[in-house]
């Protein structure tokens, strides 16, 4: 049986602890915070010794032990699962723990039951993109075949009129079990909204954390719609430098000292736009922050699934056992960000005030799509076409990497990422990125600068070269484009 999502989790190999009990306790560990609900599908013992590095009789052994316990059940031909008779865990970041530790908004009542715009390219102009994937690897077929079920049974089952602004049940389970899994948040489809992609679900944040005065945190260099969200709901805002491990804390904490802070906004995963990946020490200081200095956290982990070096590194939300973190993610980016679906993670109290939200300016999101996608989800489809897309993209940061070097050096450094698709290219000194705007597209080309992204008016000299949505001979073309770019302000040096 295929198992929809990984199972992750890490072993202390200086514990004294044996692997297979270490294993054992750490799947006890997560049945019993709800990571793990009842009936959950568990990888086969070569899958999970494969995981994690370990020979297949420690993971025999350590199956043996929780089937000997009553937490596990082997079913012939299908696999290990979660007992079904275990009664199912409560979350333990819940709706009250969540909203004593961080008061919303007053005024906004409970809910009725129930990325970049189009450039406008020209033709023959190249664009290097912030990040978006590519669309042209999409299963058409797949996808096809699950909106035409979808409209089809959900029209014969009369489905298609309002239902819960929260989006599908059947969606949010299938997302909330994926963050349980793969991402390690103690979640379930109550923790769940689905949203019309990832910046709905930043500015649904912003609106419930946002007071007009209040004080919000940014990295100097940040997504800037970001920025927008919160100032639109009257924040004042306040930039923070980063460096290889991310966000610098020293700074916030400083700046903590001084000003209530509200919200911190980060992408730590791959940083946006500098693809710098923050460092666990900074992780665990954060949430340690954010518990000290009583402020909340919006976490954008917008590329999750592309990370080629090794497992990615679990979002923050995992880490956060006070109820802190609202964790928002996107769908689109590993389909198609025309598709616009994404969700926030968050406490039942959050995730009922998200809803009073959409209420008042979606009512819902696309029922097909959600449909269309929970089917993808549930038989495994989403997963599959994930894998591939991984491999075609981790194949593309290799060339990217390799042409860039050959054709830009020395005007250009970076730092290889370990994943997302887009790079972040430094100047050289004496060069000029706004000239050197202008002579791309004068070439043909066109980049989005530092600038772009900087809480600052000075300029940045670097630019974010996006490379997931050009193939080989696409990629090729826009970097020789470049080339001839940086030639006119070096003389062809």
């Amino acid at each position: 049986m295929l198992r929809r999502w990984e199972l992750t989790m890490t072993l202390d190999r200086s514990s004294p602890l044996s692997v297979h009990l270490q294993i054992t306790q750490a799947v006890i560990d997560e049945i019993q915070r709800g990571r793990l609900p009842p009936g959950t599908p568990l990888p086969g013992t070569r899958t999970l010794a494969q995981q994690l590095g370990v020979n297949r009789k420690t993971a025999v052994l350590a199956y043996d032990e929780l089937l000997a316990q009553g937490w596990i059940d082997l079913q012939a031909k299908r696999g290990a699962f979660v007992s079904p008779q275990l009664p199912a865990a409560r979350p333990r970041s819940d709706g009250a723990r969540t909203a004593e530790h961080f008061p919303l908004q007053d005024g906004i009542a409970a809910a009725t039951p129930c990325d970049g715009a189009d450039d406008g390219d020209s033709a023959g102009i190249i664009s290097f993109s912030d990040g978006v994937p590519d669309t042209r690897l999409i299963p058409f077929d797949v996808l096809s075949r699950a909106y035409r079920h979808a409209l089809v049974t959900s029209a014969r089952a009369n489905r298609l009129a309002y239902g819960d602004p929260r989006g599908s049940a059947a969606l949010r389970g299938e997302i909330a079990a994926m963050l349980r899994l793969e991402r390690g948040l103690n979640t379930n489809k109550e923790n769940v909204c689905a949203v019309r992609g990832s910046q709905m679900g930043i500015y649904l944040a912003a609106r419930l954390l946002v007071r007009p005065g209040d004080h919000v945190v940014l990295e100097h260099l940040s997504y800037p719609p970001a920025r927008a969200a919160f100032a639109s709901c009257g924040a004042t805002l306040h930039g923070v430098s980063q460096d290889a491990c991310g966000l610098i804390t020293d700074e916030l904490e400083a700046l903590c000292r001084g000003q209530r802070i509200r919200a911190v906004f980060v992408t730590p995963h791959h940083q946006f736009p500098t693809t710098v990946t923050m460092s666990a020490e900074r992780r665990m200081r954060l949430i340690d922050l954010a518990r000290r200095h009583d402020f909340a956290i919006v976490e954008d982990d917008y590329d999750h699934e592309f990370h080629f070096a090794h497992h990615p590194m679990l979002p923050l939300a995992s880490m956060d056992h006070g109820g802190r973190v609202i964790h928002i993610g996107s769908l689109s980016k590993v389909l198609a960000p025309g598709l616009r679906l994404g969700y926030v993670a968050a406490s039942a109290d959050v995730i009922r005030r998200c809803a009073a939200e959409i209420m008042l300016i979606d009512r819902q999101g696309n029922a097909l799509t959600e449909l269309a996608v929970t089917e993808l989800m549930h038989s495994g489809e989403l997963r599959r076409h994930i894998r591939r897309a991984l491999r075609v993209y981790q194949a593309r940061l290799q060339d990217a990497t390799t042409q860039v070097r050959a054709a830009l050096h020395p005007h250009v450094a970076f730092d290889v990422p370990g994943g997302g698709l887009a790079l972040w290219l430094r100047l050289a000194d004496g060069l000029d990125i706004a000239a050197l705007t202008r002579d791309a597209l004068a070439e043909g080309v066109r980049i989005l600068p530092g600038s772009q992204f900087s809480d600052r008016d000075t300029p940045v000299p670097a630019f974010r070269l996006g490379y997931g949505s050009l193939d080989e001979g696409e990629l090729a073309h826009g970097v020789t484009r470049l080339k001839a770019a940086f030639s006119r302000q070096t003389g062809g040096r």
